[in-house]
């Protein structure tokens, strides 16, 4: 995998990161950064070969911490915000269908493949539910039992 940013390039985290046990003085699952924040590419390595991971300093909250190519974006670029980011668990509020038919019913979890934050009529997501993939509007969402997403 090729690194999109270089030393010194300004980025935007696009999910909250959290400690996943490796930042001292912190319990595990606290949260470092919320997503949204703006940071500076201070260093780059990979881990497992296959995944570039930036060292990234979020002068705004004094943390300095390690991120996934896939959670970040060009702090330039265009960011909408959304309640949801890649990888989160979701839950649809009521149950989902296709030309009728319903296919996930209201409760399952779900993880979140993709955000669509363009779209004319409002943020959307896709959605793999049990292998099959939805594309589902945020308002249709919400948290799984036991967790709470709210930034």
């Amino acid at each position: 995998m090729k690194p999109m940013y270089e030393y010194g390039e300004r980025v935007r985290v696009v999910r909250p990161v959290r400690n996943d046990g490796s930042y001292p003085g912190m319990d595990r699952g606290s949260l470092l950064v919320p997503r949204g924040s703006i940071g500076v590419v201070i260093d780059m390595g990979r881990f497992l070969q296959d995944q570039v991971i930036y060292t990234v300093n979020f002068m705004e909250h004094g943390r300095i911490v390690g991120c996934r190519q896939e959670e970040l974006l060009d702090a330039d670029a265009h960011w909408v915000p959304t309640r949801y980011e890649f990888r989160d668990k979701v839950t649809p509020r009521v149950p989902l269908g296709i030309k009728g038919q319903p296919v996930v019913e209201a409760g399952v979890v779900g993880e979140v493949c993709k955000v669509l934050r363009d779209l004319p009529d409002g943020v959307e997501y896709h959605v793999n539910f049990e292998g099959r993939v939805l594309q589902v509007p945020e308002s249709a969402l919400g948290d799984p039992p036991g967790e709470d997403m709210t930034p």
